[in-house]
């Protein structure tokens, strides 16, 4: 019997009538990937670029998350089309690609993700868990029905340019990273300063121009709810190291430290 893939973070963004809300899976463990998938939130960002994952890591993710109604997506670590080729050919349906400057850097990936004559992506569907073994009917000829490409605005460069980049045919969500545009601008490390904001605003806007969803990484709640307000269409709301990281020091603040002093059992 045929089999048929789940829909894409482009199909879940288009039937939504409110914006996604979703978090990072940074660990590359299926179990954490597994508690997320099943949290209630939209969906997933499993990252290559900022963690030790590994395409094997993806995989089980991947499965992991198939058995709950949640969008994974996969942060590829750079736009190179090889490793594109292999996180797509493991299953993966929703990538982002990050640092994307320019429109042309947009088509590549693009290109990346489809077959020739359309693209540059390599045929193996009988060998791969994307058209499950040849088992999806007609995955070949059918193959970007089954993919959505998100790509990612990190710098100055990336945000003069993203009418361009909005207007890129087959390019289907742009993903707003505040950390690295901080950085571009020499604000690093300040994602909330007015002039951060207002950068990825004009993101916001390019993208509304161009009839392409767009969304933004924002862990700070408030800051999350400003760019909701501003018309954000997906937001990433907290990470699972993050949240691990700040729930065990509030713990340690309250079980082993106690008004600054710490602690002693005997």
């Amino acid at each position: 019997m045929p089999l048929r893939l789940n829909p894409t973070f482009r199909a879940a963004l288009a039937a939504s009538d409110r914006p996604l809300a979703g978090m990072w899976v940074c660990s590359g463990s299926p179990v954490i990937a597994e508690i997320a998938a099943g949290s209630g939130l939209d969906w997933l960002l499993i990252d290559m670029e900022h963690s030790a994952t590994s395409i094997e890591q993806v995989l089980v993710q991947l499965q992991v998350a198939a058995a709950y109604p949640v969008s994974p997506v996969v942060r590829v670590p750079s736009n190179d089309a090889v490793t594109i080729k292999r996180v797509l050919d493991v299953g993966a349906q929703n990538l982002i690609v990050p640092m994307v400057s320019s429109a042309d850097e947009a088509r590549a990936a693009v290109a990346a993700t489809r077959y020739p004559p359309a693209g540059v992506r390599g045929v193996g569907s009988a060998l791969a868990r994307s058209a499950r073994w040849n088992r999806v009917d007609g995955y070949l000829a059918d193959a970007s029905a089954h993919v959505s490409l998100t790509v990612q605005i990190e710098t100055t460069a990336g945000v003069a340019a993203a009418a361009e980049i909005a207007a890129v045919e087959g390019m289907d969500a742009i993903f707003v990273g505040p950390a690295d545009l901080s950085a571009s601008m020499g604000l690093l490390g300040q994602q909330s300063h007015p002039d951060v904001v207002a950068a990825v605003r004009r993101v916001f806007s390019a993208a509304k121009d161009a009839g392409t969803p767009v969304g933004v990484n924002a862990f700070d709640p408030a800051v999350a709810e400003a760019y909701l307000d501003a018309g954000a269409d997906f937001v990433a709301v907290g990470a699972d190291v993050a949240l691990l990281a700040r729930a065990s020091e509030a713990l340690a603040a309250r079980f082993v430290t106690a008004g600054g002093e710490e602690r002693t059992s005997y």
